[in-house]
């Protein structure tokens, strides 16, 4: 017996309301993680033992700096909705499930943050 109302049933939501965009929003993140991670390997193997000066040279590239950009930015959103699953899967006690899903949120704020203004000064400053 299914206890869904029929809007519920045609959106395919379950009862947080969440689940079906939260689904998504993992796997969108997975897939265009794939093709960033294999470029950011394929630069760290080409410019391994290489020296300093020229390895923030090419991290200063635009296009290279704008790769590590979407890495950083995809890498924690996968991140946060990962822990996110993981908290409200196996955390019972509603407030430290709210505890925890607010640190998890201002850790991959801080930490994205910090990513975030060390590609960027490397970008300019290079």
């Amino acid at each position: 017996m299914d206890m869904r109302t029929p809007l519920g049933k045609v959106r395919g939501l379950g009862s947080a309301k969440t689940g079906t965009d939260h689904f998504w929003k993992v796997r969108t993140t997975s897939v265009v993680l794939v093709p960033l991670m294999l470029f950011y390997i394929g630069f760290l193997v080409m410019y391994a033992g290489r020296p300093y000066a020229e390895v923030v040279d090419a991290l200063a590239n635009p296009f290279v700096a704008t790769i590590n950009a979407l890495t950083v930015i995809a890498s924690i959103v996968h991140m946060r909705l990962g822990m996110e699953e993981v908290i409200q899967d196996y955390i019972h006690s509603e407030t430290a499930k709210l505890a925890l899903l607010i640190v998890n949120a201002s850790f991959s704020l801080l930490v994205g943050g910090l990513c975030l203004i060390a590609v960027l000064k490397i970008a300019f400053a290079g």
